[in-house]
């Protein structure tokens, strides 16, 4: 039993306490935040936003540039999705799911080409092209900045790429040291996969959707 511990959680034997209790913390709020997006709810965005700043003082305290990044942008998108997800569309209707349509997947394609050439100046400018990590990095905050820009928009699609995007962040987190942060990736994996499906039973109940 200890050698399992050890293998897995070692590593916080050189962390600061207050680290790892916010590590936890935000862990917390990002389940949270991922099950209310799955319900269609809008606590997604306060939950999340409080999640998102503590990883972003976190991931800059560690020097994990592209993961702040995915942070920090989670947290302004955050602000847009809490409007567009209230925001009337008539005098009864809030914005509904939907589908992308061919213009919104044209500008998503060209959020995820941006995101990987704007990572890629980042680390560039800071040296970070030390390692394999650093080029997995950037292919995951493309993916993850389309994912929430769909999610925003209240878009279906939004949930292919967080379940691709989660995959790849579960061993990519603890290959890292942060076992807490891959074991939160390792439960979004199968709420996206339930979220889509609830978001598709929702689209088929309400056709005018589609």
């Amino acid at each position: 039993m200890s050698a399992i511990l050890d293998f897995f959680f070692q590593q916080y034997n050189t962390y600061e306490t207050v680290d790892i209790v916010l590590e936890i913390i935000a862990v917390v709020f990002g389940f949270l935040s991922v099950w209310f997006s799955k319900q269609n709810k809008i606590w997604v965005f306060p939950t999340g936003m409080v999640s998102t700043l503590l990883f972003v003082y976190l991931l800059l305290k560690w020097q994990l540039l592209g993961d702040m990044m995915i942070n920090g942008y989670y947290f302004v998108m955050s602000i847009y999705g809490w409007y567009i997800w209230t925001r009337k569309v008539d005098k009864t209707s809030v914005t509904p799911i939907s589908k992308t349509t061919k213009k919104e997947q044209k500008t998503a394609a060209f959020i995820f080409i941006a995101t990987l050439f704007f990572v890629y100046l980042v680390y560039s400018t800071f040296d970070k092209w030390t390692n394999w990590v650093a080029y997995v990095d950037t292919l995951t905050t493309a993916i993850f900045f389309v994912g929430m820009w769909l999610m925003a928009k209240r878009k279906i699609e939004n949930w292919v790429f967080w379940i691709v995007g989660d995959i790849i962040s579960v061993p990519l987190y603890f290959y890292k040291g942060f076992t807490f942060t891959s074991f939160q990736y390792f439960g979004f994996t199968f709420i996206a996969i339930f979220g889509y499906i609830s978001w598709k039973k929702s689209l088929i109940k309400n056709p005018t959707t589609l």
